[in-house]
């Protein structure tokens, strides 16, 4: 599950859907790519989140204002939004880390173990009902990760992906927390909170981390908050043209760009483990999505037949 819901419109466009979650996809490529041209230049995880979430609140504002309004923005929740502000930016500092401590592949591959998380997070904590098509879903995805990060030549160096893992839970967290708060809150709403209330710790945290920076890193800054905010605004935008099962399978694109991003920017090849983990996570994945799909479908068919009868 992703980590935005929204409200679905009456009329679909599935191709539209699909296009912007490829777009989406290549977006957050071109973020992590960016936090990670900044890192080397110097800048540190709590200024590269700053400046994200600096991007995140103008494109958030932009989609509000074009949309249900600023008198959407009043919500009862407070608490609620609070906490997912702390969730939600420990989980963006742990990607960003991994993403300094990674090759942009190899960090992106084990991100796709976030439904893997998701999976496991809704049978404990909101006690969702997970049968065996799943829970073998989950098995294969963690195969997967121990194929990725198996010790040795050829794999991936374990203190990173072990904030990539810890990132990617914490990410799957998010989702639960997001499900939760979706049940009150429209999507635009929990995007800007999250946004504007994250400024605030932030702030506090540059008087300590930020430092000057010269043109050039800044303007890497500004093009990945750039990205990380339309990459808000496309993702939101997909789940409003099409179903989640039918765009969620588009973010594996994403692997494609950070490997073509890494070859280019940093001259990194993705670990050869990744080749091999990587389809299975993603299989795994894919599995996780069907099955959510289907029981979906039978759910709503079902309540339809009721209803009618």
């Amino acid at each position: 599950m992703t980590a935005e819901e929204t409200d679905r419109p009456a009329t679909q466009r599935p191709l539209a859907g699909i296009l912007l979650r490829l777009l989406t996809a290549l977006l957050l490529a071109l973020m992590f790519a960016g936090v990670k041209l900044a890192g080397n230049r110097g800048v540190n995880v709590v200024e590269s989140l700053f400046y994200r979430q600096i991007g995140s609140v103008v494109c958030a504002t932009g989609l509000v204002l074009a949309g249900p309004g600023l008198a959407s923005l009043r919500t009862k929740r407070v608490g609620a939004h609070i906490g997912r502000m702390a969730l939600g930016l420990s989980s963006m500092a742990m990607n960003f880390l991994a993403i300094l401590l990674l090759p942009l592949a190899d960090a992106t591959a084990i991100g796709f173990t976030v439904p893997i998380f998701a999976t496991i997070l809704a049978a404990l904590v909101l006690g969702e009902a997970t049968g065996r098509w799943r829970w073998a879903a989950v098995v294969a995805g963690f195969v997967g990760v121990l194929l990725i990060i198996h010790p040795g030549e050829g794999g991936v160096p374990l203190s990173g992906a072990a904030v990539a893992l810890v990132g990617a839970g914490m990410t799957a967290a998010v989702t639960i927390v997001i499900r939760r708060l979706g049940a009150t809150e429209r999507a635009s709403t929990t995007v800007f909170w999250f946004a504007a209330s994250s400024l605030v710790p932030l702030g506090l945290l540059m008087l300590r981390f930020g430092q000057a920076h010269d043109g050039t890193t800044f303007a890497i800054l500004a093009g990945m908050a750039l990205a990380g905010g339309l990459a808000q605004l496309t993702l939101t935008a997909s789940l409003r043209l099409a179903p989640v099962a039918l765009v969620m399978p588009m973010d594996y694109s994403s692997l494609l760009w950070a490997t073509l991003l890494g070859v280019w920017l940093f001259a990194e090849l993705p670990t050869s483990s990744v080749w091999i983990g990587a389809p299975v996570i993603i299989a795994s994945g894919l599995v996780i999505v069907w099955r959510e799909h289907h029981l979906a479908r039978r759910a709503a068919l079902s309540a339809q037949a009721a209803t009618s009868a």
